[in-house]
Order: structure tokens, then sequence, then C-alpha cells
């Protein structure tokens, strides 16, 4: 049995009739905006006994669906009740004109704090090799190896640095569980 994939609105409808919604992204991403009375069971840490028992639906969503299609089985998996997919994730939720929360006091997501980083030391780097010296290029292929090499093994170490700064200790501990 696979999830079934539904609209905003239906899930909406579903919320309203008493299924469970569950929010698949990570700790911080939920801190910062998140569908209200979504449950946090980030994808990285969820299984059959962090998944509400007893709900007769439960609804998964992450940021654009993708994540949630990527992990369907595991998540099928994690529930006995009815179990749905909202299509197009909290982005679609939000363009269907339906409500958030968002808490602007929490810091940028990981995932985005690394992107501005990562791609302003490789502008620096081009900037600088080309002004100052060429052995700043060596700055900016230094960045992209490590992004290829967070790719390929799954592990982050500027998203590690990232997590260490001040403006990120406020953030609730990995997994969680708010609503």
């Amino acid at each position: 049995m696979t999830l079934k994939a539904i609209t905003p609105s239906d899930a909406k409808r579903l919320i309203e009739d008493g299924a469970v919604l569950i929010d698949i992204r990570e700790a911080d991403e939920h801190a910062r905006e998140r569908i209200p009375g979504a449950l946090s069971r980030p994808i990285s840490t969820i299984g059959k006994s962090t998944v509400t028992p007893g709900a007769k639906a439960v609804l998964f969503h992450c940021k654009s669906g993708m994540r949630t299609l990527g992990n369907a089985e595991r998540l099928r998996a994690c529930t006995d009740a009815d179990a749905y997919i909202i299509e197009g994730g909290i982005e679609a939720w939000k363009a269907a004109g339906l409500l958030t929360h968002t808490d602007t006091t929490q810091p940028l997501e990981i995932n985005r704090q690394v992107q501005i980083t990562a791609g302003s030391l490789v502008f620096l780097g081009v900037l600088l090799g080309w002004l100052v010296s060429p052995l700043f290029f060596g700055l900016a292929g230094f960045i992209g190896a490590g992004l290829v090499f967070a790719g390929v093994s799954g592990t982050c170490g500027m998203a590690h640095v990232l997590r260490l700064m001040p403006w990120n200790r406020a953030l609730r501990p990995a997994g969680a569980l708010t609503a």
C-alpha cells in the first residue's frame, strides 16, 4: 500500500476531521515556518514509534513534496492509519491561500545558511582571485570540493559549523516535538 497524494484543500478538510498532520522537515525548518497544528517528526528521526498511534488518518508534508515522495515507503511503514502526502508540501499549502505560522525570531534554516555562506565564499574567492591574486581561486575550489563531498557523503561540515554559531543556539533540539 502506498501513500495517496492529496491537495492542500483536501488535506485541510481531513485535518478538520481529526487527521494528524506530520511535518517531516528538520526541526529548524519547522521552527521557522509551519502549518498550524503540524507535529514535527523530522525524516532523519522518524520511525513507527514517532507517529501518533491510534490516528484514523495521517498526513505527511515537507517543503515542496519531494522529500515526502522520496520517503513514501518509509512513511507508509510508520503508521497503520490511512496515510496521505500533501501534494507540493507547505509551499502548495501557502499557494492555496492556507495559513502558516512563521516565527521570524528563529534563524534561517541551516540549508539556506549553507547556501548563503558557500555562495558568498565562492564569489569572494573568484573576486579576490581576479583582483588580488590567482591563489584566491583556491578558496572557490575548496568550497566547491566541500559541497561535492557533502552531496556524496551526506555530511556537511559547513552545516555543522553553522549550527554552533550563536544565532543558531536557540534552536530546539533535532526531533523536538511541537504542535
